[in-house]
């Protein structure tokens, strides 16, 4: 059976999360119909990581040297109808036939941005956001328009974390919000000698924003929802959704451009972790699976280990 969705996933310093997110992809997803890819920036825990590849030798491995360059590479290569992205902290704990999901990007091509997993009636409702329900392929899915989200959720039209997004959209997304003027691409690229030597003055981090550049996926995200929501005439209006799958378990931080309000304690640093994993601890799937998280972020009350 051909591939529906390539699925570009991003990790750094976090084997053990990194595979809860494939085990529980693997559960709650037809697999069949993914491709995985991974973009793993080689950092720590090289041992670990290799060990996790040969468990899912079916995931195609990028191993970072230039961030902006390698997804680009990625993307290049994407064939399939939809992208669906993932962060190696969010967790899937339920599932919606996938059916369902291509079946509305068919009847709403118009109109749909994509179809998201990390939604729920009633996170959105406690947030003032004005859900619709709609009947497709014999059940009931929702959307909201996001241009008119109350919530940071909501309003924050392109994340890297459960929504299926069509190719061709995220495609258009990301060659609009970067320059194709091929000398400012080859003159301003993150790796170019100009960039290097503007860097040994400053702040590279406006100029590159300002040519559509990205050098991690927090850049990738937030500097193309801003793309977004600046050209929102230029964009369907509706996130669908049918109920809250996926979220993300936060318990550690691998950056410094973001702050994490559920940063866990010192037994949950990627360092802590990593020595568990090293001794067959992994992510308890079935316990979040059963205590399903309410809301798309979570912290160290979902986060449980298991010996395997």
């Amino acid at each position: 059976m051909s591939k529906m969705v390539s699925n570009i996933l991003f990790t750094k310093n976090r084997p053990l999360q990194l595979h809860g997110y494939l085990e529980s992809l693997r559960r709650h997803l037809p697999g069949e119909l993914i491709q995985t890819y991974i973009i793993y920036k080689p950092d720590l825990f090289g041992r670990e990581y290799e060990r996790l590849f040969d468990e899912y030798p079916d995931c195609i491995v990028v191993r970072e040297q230039d961030f902006h360059s390698d997804f680009l590479g990625v993307l290049d290569h994407v064939e399939t109808k939809y992208i669906l992205f993932g962060i190696d902290d969010v967790v899937y704990f339920d599932s919606v036939n996938f059916d369902v999901i291509d079946k509305t990007f068919a009847e709403h091509e118009k109109d749909i941005f994509g179809f998201t997993m990390r939604f729920g009636v009633e996170y959105l409702n406690c947030g003032g956001d004005e859900v619709e329900r709609l009947d497709v392929a014999g059940g009931s899915v929702h959307r909201v328009n996001w241009k008119m989200g109350q919530t940071p959720h909501s309003r924050y039209p392109f994340e890297l974390c459960s929504t299926f997004y069509t190719t061709r959209l995220v495609k258009k997304i990301i060659n609009a919000a970067m320059s194709n003027n091929p000398l400012a691409r080859r003159l301003f690229s993150p790796g170019s000698r100009l960039m290097g030597g503007l860097g040994r003055l400053g702040s590279t981090r406006s100029i590159l924003k300002r040519f559509g550049y990205f050098f991690n996926p927090n850049t990738l995200e937030s500097w193309n929802c801003r793309w977004c929501r600046n050209h929102r005439n230029e964009m369907p209006d509706y996130i669908y959704f049918q109920k809250l799958c996926a979220g993300a378990v936060q318990v550690n931080m691998v950056n410094t451009t973001t702050a994490n309000t559920f940063d866990g304690t010192a037994e949950q640093t990627v360092e802590a972790l990593n020595e568990k994993y090293r001794q067959g601890y992994r992510l308890d799937i079935d316990f979040i699976a059963a205590n399903k998280p309410a809301e798309p972020s979570c912290g160290r009350q979902h986060f449980r280990l298991v010996k395997k």
